[in-house]
């Protein structure tokens, strides 16, 4: 009988998202296979194509081959379809696809839809999926257009267009990908370090992108009265704002006034700061050669990756509003308050232990997986720090080693770029779902922390 029960239990939300997520990524994986996706003509071997494909539908940008000068043009159209799908989510575009079609959509898939945007609730669920479709493919194509003039210059009308698209769509998502490798592999945006246009665009995609659909429907209703807004649009905004203020002061003043810096025009001083403290919640792109960073730059980078952008975005990452709540919450403590205050309003307890679950599970992932990989690779332990933070934030910012990692490092950079997608405690809620609860509570007791 129990078994029968269990039979007729239907598949919860977080499960159809990590289902929705691994077929997107095996069928990129096929489709990256192929021949014709490769411009040498011979298929990619599955562990490249499998990268390859979670890089891109995890919006990451680590990348074990130079995505212009390995992938033909179909290959990099179905890396750019990925990374629409991926920075989007699997979900969003199911039911958007739905809508347009006219389909009916029932209680579970605007339950699942809620989940994959962190919605409130499931009202108004259809309309916001909507909006975000439409938000969507306008911001990226005024990117595009506002960066064309200079691709086209560069490259021609027809890879022009290509190019700005690509980037656009690239940016938006927080993917990192990019197609400069014609100029030098693997050079991301260095060649345009110092063209402010390009810069801007790709900053404001990339800001655009990891505030998260629910803050875009709050500042779109309520205009510039913030004080209506979600309390989590406030939060968002807020430490948007001191995550890009901050590393920004910490770049420009501290690592850009090193001696290997010393020829670097001002203007592009100011630039490279903005653009390199904005980047690493989660884009991916690098205007600058990494590698000469100081190792406190490089750690500050490692920061902001774990840190990521917000949730319901194209981003990854902890997520901005975990750090938030965490940081509250200790000043709560300091204050002696029962409760962890902001803007007026009490933090649920429950948030309070999510954000501490959190935490402590993108930590422990990170430091194992470069432990790891340091040891099998005989690799100093903040370069593969660095790449792992990447990888688990979805970012693709790398120093250089992931092209030349074994099997065994590439399947936990593989791993640690779903977690850090799909999210922790959606895979933590898929797994046990259909575990009873258990209502009985041991006796409280006391014990001493700190």
């Amino acid at each position: 009988m129990r078994y029968l029960q269990r039979r007729k239990r239907r598949i919860s939300s977080f499960q159809i998202i990590i289902v929705g997520f691994l077929c997107v990524i095996l069928t990129g994986s096929i489709l990256l296979m192929l021949p014709f996706s490769a411009r040498n003509g011979e298929a990619a071997s599955f562990l490249d194509a499998l990268f390859t494909a979670t890089s891109a539908t995890c919006v990451t940008g680590l990348v074990v081959h130079d995505t212009v000068t390995y992938w033909s043009a179909f290959g990099q159209a179905v890396i750019l379809l990925l990374i629409q799908i991926g920075g989007m989510g699997v979900v969003t575009i199911a039911v958007s696809l739905a809508t347009i079609s006219g389909r009916k959509i029932g209680l579970m898939q605007r339950n699942t839809m809620k989940e994959a945007i962190a919605a409130p609730s499931v009202g108004g669920i259809v309309r916001l999926t909507g909006f975000i479709l439409k938000a969507t493919i306008l911001i990226e194509l005024v990117g595009a257009f506002l960066m064309l003039p200079v691709f086209w210059k560069d490259f021609g009308i027809v890879k022009g267009i290509w190019y700005s698209l690509f980037h656009s769509i690239s940016a938006f998502c927080n993917a990192g990908f990019d197609l400069m490798g014609s100029t030098g592999q693997f050079s991301s945006l260095t060649g345009y370090a110092g063209n402010g246009l390009i810069n801007v665009v790709v900053i404001g995609l990339i800001i655009v992108g990891g505030i998260g659909f629910l803050t875009w429907d709050d500042i779109r209703c309520k205009g510039m009265h913030i004080k209506k807004y979600r309390l989590q649009s406030k939060i968002i905004l807020v430490m948007a704002a001191i995550l890009i203020i901050l590393p920004f002061l910490f770049f420009f003043f501290l690592e850009f006034r090193r001696q290997v810096w010393k020829d670097m025009p001002l203007g592009e001083k100011l630039l490279s700061s903005l653009f390199q403290a904005v980047t690493p919640r989660t884009a991916g792109f690098n205007t600058i050669d990494l590698t000469m960073f100081s190792e406190a730059g490089q750690t500050v980078m490692i920061i902001l990756m774990l840190i990521g952008g917000s949730p319901g975005s194209t981003a990854g990452g902890m997520k901005t509003t975990t750090v938030a709540v965490l940081f509250m919450t200790v000043f709560a403590v300091f204050k002696r308050k029962e409760d962890t205050e902001c803007f007026g309003r009490r933090i649920d307890g429950g948030t309070i232990k999510y954000a501490a679950t959190i935490l402590l599970m993108y930590l422990t992932l990170f430091l194992t997986g470069g432990i790891i990989i340091s040891c099998v690779e005989h690799l100093p332990i903040q370069t593969c720090l660095f790449e792992t933070a990447s990888a688990i934030g979805t970012v693709g910012l790398s120093l250089g080693i992931t092209p030349g990692l074994g099997i065994i490092s590439r399947l936990i950079l593989i791993i640690l770029m779903f977690f850090g997608r799909v999210g922790g405690l959606t895979l933590v809620f898929a797994a046990f779902s259909d575990k009873e609860r258990n209502i009985s509570k041991f006796p409280k007791e006391k014990i001493t922390v700190g």
